[in-house]
C-alpha cells in the first residue's frame, strides 16, 4: 500500500521494485520519527531528538565498497582505489535484494543532491529504516512540496540492513555491501545499519558525474563573509584536522561543513544538512553545534544517555569515538539559507602534522597546492589506534580518498585550473604539534591558528614578510601580528635544531615516496614542485 506525495507514474512499481509492504513516499519528520518509534528503531530523547544506535557498524565500511565494471566506465575510475564488481555479481545482488524487500515496509525520499539547481542530482532514496529517511532529508537537499508530484529521480539508492550479502554469490567482502551501478544508476546498500553510508554515497556519485561536467568536486567546509559571497573560503582536511570548528566562524557565513561543489558560477554544497562528530562536544566551545543535540528531529547515533531522563554522555565513547548528530543546516544560525557561494577567494588545506615539522600556516603556489592537494596529508598519534606508538603518516588523496571514484589528477587538475582561472590564494595550515613532535611538543595554539586564518581570510596576511621554507619549498610568514614568531619557524620551536631536521627530513622522505605513485600522471611543473 502507498502513503505519502509522490509522482504518481514513478513509484516503486514502476521502477521494478514490487510485492512490497506499505511504502511510505516523502514523509515529513514528525511522521518519520513516529513511525521509527512505533517500530523501536530508536528512543525519543530531550528536545524531540532521536536516539539511535548503529549497531556493529558504528562506521563506514571501505572495505566493502565496490563499482560495477562494465566497458562505459572501465578508463574512467580508479581501479587501485575502487574494489571492482562483476555486472553478473551485482545483478544477482540485485535480484536477492529485492526478493528480500518482498512484503517489507520500506521509505521512499526523493531528494536533491546539490544546492545548484544546474548540477543538482535528483535522488531517490529507498530505506528500510524510517530513521534512515529521516538522517538523509537531513542530509540532502528537500524539493518544495508541490516538486514531488512530477519528481523523476536520476539514480535510486536502496539501502537494506536486514539483508546479508554472500562474498561467494554476489562477489563481494562480506555480508555487508555497497555496489554503485553506473550504468544501472542504482546503489545497492546492505548489512550495515550506519547511516553515513546513505550520505556517501551520494557523494561518490557526485564525485564521479560532476568532474564529467567541468566541475570540482570537493571534500571540503564552506564559509564566505558576511553579505559577501564572493569572498568565499573552502577547507580541506581529514578527519581531526579542524574542518568542521574552523569553518564555522560566527564572523563569516557557513555555507557547508563537508561537501561541495565548485563550477563556473561559484560554489555550491552538496548539502541540506550537517553530520557533527559529539564526541567531548561541549556548550563552550561549539555552542551552536551542542544546541542541535537537544532540537526537533536531530537523529543522535551512537551516543551513551542515561535511560530515565535521556542527558547525554559527551565523554562516554564505549559505544565508539565516531559518535555523531545528523541535522538540517538551518539548525546554525549563521547558515547560508542558499547554501551557495562565489569562486573561492582563498583555499585553506588543513593538516595535522604529529612530527612537530610543518609551519602553522604557509602559501602555496598552483604546483604546490596540487601537489598537497593530491597527497592529502594528516597524521595519526599514538592512542588513536591499536598498536600506534608514534606518530604515523597518513595520505589520503584529495582528502578523501574513499570517496573519489576518478583517478586523483583527474581532480588535481580541475582545481589548478580554476585556481589559476580565478585567482584563488591557497594556503597549508598544520593544526598539530609545534616545539617537537606528538609526545614532546604541544599542540598549536586554536587562537593563533584563528589569527592566522583571519589574516588569510582577510588579506592582510598577504602584506606579510615571507621566507622559503628549506624543506618543503613553500612561503612562510616571518611575522604575523598577535603571533609569536618564533611559532612561525618550527626549527627554533625544538629545543635540538638537529632533532628537527632529522624529523623533517624523514617527512620529506614519506611525502615523497607516496607522490611517486603519480609521477606519470602530472605535468612537469607539478613534478618540478615534488620534494625529495
Amino acid at each position: 500500500m502507498t502513503h505519502g506525495r509522490v509522482n504518481p507514474d514513478f513509484t516503486l512499481d514502476d521502477q521494478g521494485i514490487t510485492g512490497l509492504g506499505n511504502v511510505y513516499y516523502n514523509y515529513l519528520e514528525p511522521a518519520l520519527i513516529e513511525e521509527a518509534l512505533k517500530r523501536e528503531e530508536g528512543t525519543l530523547g530531550q528536545g524531540g531528538t532521536f536516539l539511535v544506535s548503529t549497531g556493529k557498524h558504528t562506521g563506514r565500511s571501505p572495505k566493502d565498497k565496490f563499482v560495477v565494471r562494465t566497458p562505459s566506465v572501465e578508463d574512467t575510475i580508479w581501479w587501485e582505489n575502487n574494489a571492482p564488481m562483476a555486472p553478473e555479481s551485482f545483478d544477482v545482488l540485485y535480484d536477492d535484494m529485492v526478493a528480500h524487500m518482498k512484503g517489507r515496509d520500506y521509505f521512499v525520499q526523493d531528494l536533491f543532491g546539490g544546492a545548484d539547481a544546474t548540477h543538482r542530482l535528483d535522488v531517490r532514496m529507498v530505506t528500510e529504516f524510517a530513521w534512515h529517511g529521516l538522517f538523509i532529508r537531513h542530509m540532502l537537499r528537500r524539493p518544495d512540496v508541490e516538486d514531488l508530484d512530477d519528481f523523476t529521480p536520476e539514480f535510486t539508492v536502496i539501502n537494506c540492513p536486514s539483508f546479508k550479502a554472500d562474498p561467494a554469490k554476489h562477489g563481494c567482502r562480506s555480508d555487508t555491501v555497497i555496489a554503485l551501478n553506473l550504468d544501472k544508476k542504482l546503489i545497492l546498500i546492505g548489512g550495515t545499519e550506519y547511516a553515513g553510508e546513505n550520505k556517501k554515497s551520494v557523494f561518490s556519485l557526485l564525485n564521479y558525474i560532476l568532474p564529467g561536467k567541468g566541475v570540482m568536486a570537493m571534500h571540503c567546509s564552506a564559509n564566505h563573509a558576511p553579505n559577501n559571497p564572493v569572498d568565499t573560503a573552502v577547507f580541506f582536511g581529514l578527519s581531526g584536522t579542524g574542518k568542521t570548528t574552523l569553518s564555522a566562524d560566527p564572523n563569516r557565513v557557513l555555507i557547508g561543513d563537508d561537501e561541495h561543489g565548485w563550477s563556473d558560477r561559484g560554489t555550491f554544497n552538496f548539502e541540506g544538512g550537517c553530520y557533527a562528530k559529539t564526541i567531548n562536544l561541549s556548550a563552550e566551545a561549539e555552542p551552536e553545534i551542542f544546541a542541535t543535540t537537544q532540537k526537533f528531529g536531530t537523529v543522535i547515533e551512537n551516543m551513551i544517555y542515561d535511560e530515565h531522563t535521556k542527558e547525554l554522555d559527551f565523554e562516554d565513547d564505549s559505544l565508539t569515538a565516531n559518535m555523531r548528530c545528523a541535522y538540517p543546516l538551518e539548525y546554525i544560525s549563521n547558515a547560508s539559507t542558499s547554501a551557495l557561494g562565489g569562486h573561492p577567494k582563498n583555499i585553506i588545506m588543513l593538516t595535522c602534522d604529529a612530527f612537530g615539522v610543518l609551519p602553522p600556516i604557509a602559501r602555496l603556489t598552483p604546483a604546490q597546492a596540487m601537489y598537497h592537494f593530491m597527497s592529502g596529508f594528516t597524521s595519526k598519534v599514538a592512542g588513536t589506534e591499536r598498536g600506534v606508538t608514534e606518530p604515523e603518516p597518513t595520505f589520503s588523496t584529495c582528502f578523501g580518498a574513499p570517496f573519489m571514484p576518478r583517478r586523483p589528477e583527474v581532480y588535481g587538475n580541475l582545481l589548478r585550473q580554476k585556481i589559476a582561472k580565478h585567482g584563488a590564494t591557497c594556503w597549508l595550515v598544520n593544526t598539530g604539534w609545534t616545539g617537537g613532535a606528538y609526545g614532546t611538543g604541544s599542540r598549536m595554539p586554536i587562537k593563533a591558528t584563528r589569527a592566522l586564518l583571519t589574516a588569510a581570510l582577510d588579506g592582510t596576511l598577504a602584506e606579510a614578510t615571507f621566507r622559503k621554507d628549506a624543506n618543503f619549498g613553500f612561503d612562510v610568514p616571518v611575522s604575523v601580528s598577535g603571533v609569536a614568531d618564533i611559532l612561525l619557524d618550527p626549527r627554533r620551536t625544538w629545543h635540538d635544531a638537529e632533532e628537527y631536521d632529522e624529523q623533517a627530513k624523514k617527512l620529506v622522505a614519506m611525502f615523497a615516496e607516496n607522490f611517486a605513485q603519480y609521477d606519470d600522471y602530472i605535468d612537469e611543473d607539478v613534478r618540478a614542485v615534488a620534494i625529495g
